[in-house]
């Protein structure tokens, strides 16, 4: 039997089998077995080969790692739990967003906080655009019945709306820079999230409490491990659901 996810990822990541073998150091036959006999290799070149086409080795070979190490992976992915968003402290909030160098994902219905309260988000964060970081915002349509719900949830009805309405006009902008990429969601969300490459900040919404008052899980990514590729997969539903943005979209 084939192993077509690795297949699938040396795709994705625009490698071909002789450069998958130079990156991990090993003959390209080998790899050609990873591949065509479903070899399992060593726990070294599994973690080679993840970091170099960007899956967990748990994903690759699901066979080669138990449950219990998966568990102990999870567990170890959660740094910290923040009792509130507004107890987390604004260098953590910098520190992540200037050392970021691949990614930036944020999910949210407005987030105007980070506008208000992080020192020169818009700046750094389109500098980081600027500088390669790729960057994605996901945030709610104004319009939308989860926008309206929502609001009604926290008792501050279409004030929730106006913030979104706010927010996107923050990000106008940037909208048509390079490598930021935005949309907009009709989507109920049961956290924010905010992605700066293995790092993730997840906001939980709990009825009748506003998002700023709610838990936070600081969580990093480890190969193996579930808890950030499982949130991280509900930003991915998310961004495939919504519809793309432009500057001319926003008035």
């Amino acid at each position: 039997m084939a192993n077509e996810r690795l297949r699938a990822a040396l795709v994705g990541a625009n490698l071909s089998v002789g450069g998958l073998s130079e990156i991990v150091g090993v003959d390209p036959k080998t790899v050609e077995r990873w591949i065509s006999k479903d070899r399992v290799p060593h726990r070294v070149h599994r973690m080679a080969v993840a970091s170099a086409v960007g899956k967990d080795d748990g994903f690759l070979w699901p066979t080669a790692v138990s449950e219990a190490q998966r568990g102990e992976t999870s567990r170890e992915e959660l740094v910290g739990i923040h009792p509130s968003r507004g107890a987390i402290p604004m260098a953590l909030w910098s520190g992540l967003l200037n050392q970021a160098r691949r990614q930036i994902d944020i999910l949210a219905f407005a987030a105007t906080f980070l506008h208000d309260a992080v020192p020169d988000f818009d700046a750094t964060l389109a500098q980081r655009a600027a500088d390669g970081v790729q960057v994605r915002l996901c945030l709610g349509d104004p319009a939308c019945d989860a926008v309206r719900l929502r609001g009604l949830e926290e008792g501050i009805g279409s004030s929730l709306a106006d913030r979104c309405t706010l927010t996107w006009k923050y990000f106008r902008p940037f909208l048509d820079e390079p490598n930021i990429a935005a949309r907009m969601h009709e989507q109920t969300l049961y956290a924010s999230m905010f992605r700066f490459d293995d790092d993730l900040l997840v906001n939980t919404h709990v009825l009748g409490s506003a998002a700023g008052s709610s838990p936070v899980l600081q969580l990093h990514h480890l190969p193996g491990g579930r808890m950030f590729t499982h949130f991280l997969d509900g930003f991915e539903r998310t961004w495939d659901t919504a519809r793309a943005v432009e500057a001319a979209d926003i008035t």
